[in-house]
Parts: C-alpha cells; sequence; structure tokens
C-alpha cells in the first residue's frame, strides 16, 4: 500500500504529467488521424512544463503553504526532545556523510542541532527508513550529527518510520506530555503538525527549507525558466495531495468511528526506537542486528 501510493503520487506530479501529456500528443500524430488534437496536447504540455518552472507562479504558490508557521525563537521553557523529520538520503561511502543527506535532510538537521544547542539535557530524535539502501534514514542523519559534536547518549533513532503518520506514533509512545520541537521542512509543517497532534503531542514547530521568495530583483533569474521554480511547484503540489489525502483518510476514520490503522504486519514492523550505541560509533554506524528498545526514559 505505501508504494503503491508513492507511485501513484510520483505519476501525478507536474513534470511527469506534463511529460506524459507529451508522450500523448506524439503518439496521436504518429499513428492516429487527430494530429490537431496531437498538436494541442503537445502545445499545453509545453505550455504547462513553463509555467510549473516559472517564479511569479511557483512562489505565489508555494510562499502561503511555507509562511503558516514562524522560524523557531528560543523559549523560557524547558525542552526536552528536538525531533527532525526524514527527508532522503542515498548510501556512498565516496562521498563524505554529509553529501549522502538530501538538501532538506541536512537543512533539517542543520536545524534541528541550532535548537538542540539552545537546551543543554535535551535529545535529539531521529527518523527514517532505510527506503531500500539498507541503512536507515535516522542512522544516516546520526553519522553527521556524531561528526558536528552531538553526543551520542543524547541521539534516539527511529529507523522503521516510513512517512509522518508513523513518525507521529511512535515518538508520540515515549515523548508523551514532554515538551517537543518538530523540525521539517516549512512546506511539509502543516502536515507534520496535524499527524503529531492528531497522535496527542503538542509540538513547537521549527520549520525550515524555505524554498519560496518574492524579493527577486534581477530579472533574468526571476523570469527565466529554472528548476528551482519547478522544484517549489512539485514541493507545493506534493504538499497539497499529502493534504487532500490526510483530510480523505480522517474522514474515512469519522465516518467509521475508529482510528485509520495500518496493517498489523505494518504495526509489528513500525515500533523500533533505538539510541545510537558504542558498538554504532566503532562501525561508523554501519547497519547492524536492531537493539532492544530503548524509550524507556
Amino acid at each position: 500500500m505505501f508504494e503503491l501510493k508513492k507511485v501513484v503520487s510520483s505519476l501525478l506530479m507536474p513534470l511527469p504529467a506534463m511529460l506524459i501529456l507529451g508522450f500523448l500528443g506524439l503518439v496521436l500524430i504518429m499513428f492516429t488521424a487527430r494530429r490537431k488534437l496531437g498538436s494541442l496536447i503537445i502545445l499545453v504540455s509545453l505550455c504547462g512544463t513553463f509555467l510549473i518552472s516559472f517564479q511569479p507562479l511557483s512562489s505565489r504558490l508555494l510562499m502561503p503553504l511555507e509562511r503558516q508557521y514562524s522560524a523557531f525563537l528560543p523559549i523560557n521553557e524547558t525542552i526536552d526532545y528536538v525531533m527532525v523529520l526524514g527527508g532522503g538520503h542515498v548510501v556512498d561511502d565516496q562521498i563524505p556523510p554529509t553529501s549522502e543527506l538530501s538538501r532538506a535532510s541536512l537543512m533539517r538537521l542543520s536545524e534541528g542541532i541550532r535548537i538542540l544547542r539552545m537546551y543543554p539535557g535535551a535529545k535529539l530524535i531521529l527518523s527514517g527508513y532505510d527506503g531500500g539502501t539498507g541503512v536507515s534514514h535516522a542512522r544516516t542523519m546520526a553519522k553527521v550529527a556524531l561528526a558536528l559534536g552531538i553526543a551520542k547518549p543524547d541521539i534516539i533513532l527511529l529507523e522503521t518510520a516510513k512517512d509522518t503518520w508513523e513518525e507521529a506514533r511512535q515518538a508520540a509512545g515515549f515523548v508523551q506530555n514532554k515538551k517537543l520541537v518538530l523540525v521539517t521542512s516549512a512546506s511539509h509543517m502543516k502536515r507534520a503538525m496535524h499527524e503529531f497532534e492528531a497522535a496527542g503531542l503538542n509540538p513547537l514547530p521549527a520549520p525550515t527549507n524555505f524554498l519560496a521568495q518574492k524579493d527577486i530583483e534581477q530579472a533574468w533569474q526571476k523570469y527565466t525558466p529554472s528548476s528551482r521554480y519547478l522544484e517549489q511547484t512539485e514541493r507545493y503540489w506534493h504538499e497539497t495531495m499529502g493534504l487532500i489525502w490526510q483530510n480523505l483518510r480522517d474522514w474515512v476514520a469519522n465516518e467509521g468511528n475508529q482510528e485509520f490503522l495500518p496493517s498489523v504486519s505494518e504495526l509489528e514492523s513500525s515500533e523500533g526506537v533505538d539510541k545510537i550505541t558504542e558498538q554504532d560509533i566503532e562501525a561508523q554506524l554501519a547497519p547492524e542486528e536492531p537493539q532492544e528498545a530503548a524509550n524507556a526514559q
């Protein structure tokens, strides 16, 4: 179910949709007599590709979503946990650990470490499954956190959570009523806050990785189609689909008067909570047999 959701959502992203539309137009031109229709479809595909890569459109779409929560400011309260949500990685021994993380993940982790250092005694929660790489995203972020000076007893790993829903419920199992700061990309924060609040938590939002900007003075940057503006449109559409799915799921759950739960096997595989061990440090956090849960704090 999880893999199917990812495949379908990927095909519905703006760029794949425009490419599929363009290929459909080519098929009509090359293999049917409906050449005018095919040409029109190709024109729509080209114009659509231009628009989704156009800064005035992409930033106008994404900025309202990103600016719903302000950047984190220090508060005069005790913070118990700072949780950084996963955002993608690769495994490549020939590049530094910082390059194994996606840009979004690196920015999330940097912000999490910045906040953690404001509150001595707080723990850093890192989440994310392996995504088929053999090394969990949480463990990959932990390598970078250790290299940046975070002490290993201050790191907690959630290595099996595949999405925000699972991350929220795993965190709720041990955070409970303690103070939590939630770090994720600004565009993702609205959806993440909903999931964590639904799980019974009341986190303080700490958005980062802001992409959309309105004060771009250079005309050649503002009005020339660019991949970075395409990324903004795709982020907006990805989060919009996520919010639609979230609302639909909640509606179904409310209609059925029960919580929308994954299968038993999914629940059993998403309960792992672990701290980094001394052996992990010696092996540079290489994958190993899962250790006993260390969430009794």
